[in-house]
């Protein structure tokens, strides 16, 4: 486990924060309100409405494929991966269709595949993170990346890989500090309304013997 302090003047500047793997049972709701503060815009053309969007994620999460943070007991951070075939967010077509019916199920269900990503042998691809905003600039980023890391390393992964959306430079920021680098970008200017974002960027970082610890 890792830990982080800050002595900041607010209250949750002081708490400190712990980093483990896996959603801790009964924070499925928490989790789901984290991810879509992050990634709503992205996700909602999918699964909206809001109310309905997190339901879904929070009912169909696999709880052993992300790295947390917590403040007590209480998740304040969240990075989903994805490695031998699932990832944070789960959910197939049948559980879909069951939520958002036939007729609005079956576009849903097309913008749901823009989404997707699928690991090369080798690789962990990364879902993203997700911190909540009060304990935002605390190095808690850091801290869940580092964990990635180590996961990967357990699971004798070569590479991390990511996508980051124009978007969202300062994401991209801190992937760049912690040794990502880009390999290509794809425009995607028909998805700007839809989506937000309007060009993808796939990162790259290698795992390597000290790739295990923290960056």
């Amino acid at each position: 486990m890792t830990h982080a302090e800050n002595s900041g003047a607010s209250h949750a500047e002081a708490i400190p924060v712990t980093v483990r793997c896996g959603v801790p049972e009964g924070t499925e709701d928490v989790v789901a309100g984290l991810y879509w503060e992050a990634f709503g815009r992205k996700l909602g053309a999918a699964l909206n409405p809001p109310a309905t969007g997190q339901r879904f994620i929070a009912a169909h999460l696999h709880r052993d494929r992300a790295v947390v943070a917590l403040a007590g007991d209480q998740v304040v951070a969240v990075a989903g991966y994805q490695l031998d075939g699932r990832g944070l967010t789960g959910g197939g077509v049948a559980d879909v269709l069951d939520t958002y019916g036939l007729l609005r199920g079956m576009p849903r269900l097309a913008l749901l595949a823009l989404l997707e990503r699928t690991p090369a042998a080798g690789q962990l691809v990364m879902d993203g993170i997700a911190v909540a905003a009060e304990f935002r600039g605390r190095g808690i980023g850091s801290l869940l990346l580092g964990e990635v890391f180590r996961v990967a390393a357990e699971h004798h992964c070569d590479q991390v890989r990511l996508d980051v959306i124009d978007v969202n430079p300062r994401a991209r920021s801190l992937y760049e500090r912690h040794g990502f680098t880009a390999v290509h970008t794809e425009q995607t200017p028909y998805l700007r309304r839809l989506m937000g974002f309007s060009a993808v960027t796939t990162m790259h970082r290698p795992v390597t013997s000290q790739a295990g610890g923290r960056p």
